[in-house]
């Protein structure tokens, strides 16, 4: 897998901003990416030492459009914790 694929794009959120504080980084990923892979790719693109990765699959909500149900697409999404004294600079606006 293609290590500039597997990271879709950042999740900005208040809770992701909260995190972010922690030393934390939350990403939407590709669903057939794994830990190792999710942290190599981190790595690589943004060159960071990330110390641990939580991966967890969101389930599609229910919606309604007109006279119609559904659901909204199921995502994964990766928690990306890096060593202390390390940021992003694209997460910081630098």
């Amino acid at each position: 897998m293609i290590y500039e694929n597997i990271l879709i794009e950042p999740v900005l959120s208040e809770k992701a901003n909260l995190l972010r504080e922690q030393g934390k980084y939350v990403f939407k990923v590709d669903p057939r990416a794994d830990k190792i892979q999710i942290k190599e790719a981190v790595r690589r693109l943004f060159n960071v030492h990330p110390v641990s990765c939580t991966v967890m699959v969101v389930g599609g909500k229910p919606k309604r459009q007109r006279y119609k149900k559904g659901y909204t697409a199921t995502w994964k999404k990766a928690i990306v914790r890096l060593s202390k004294d390390e940021k992003i600079p694209l997460f910081e606006g630098v």
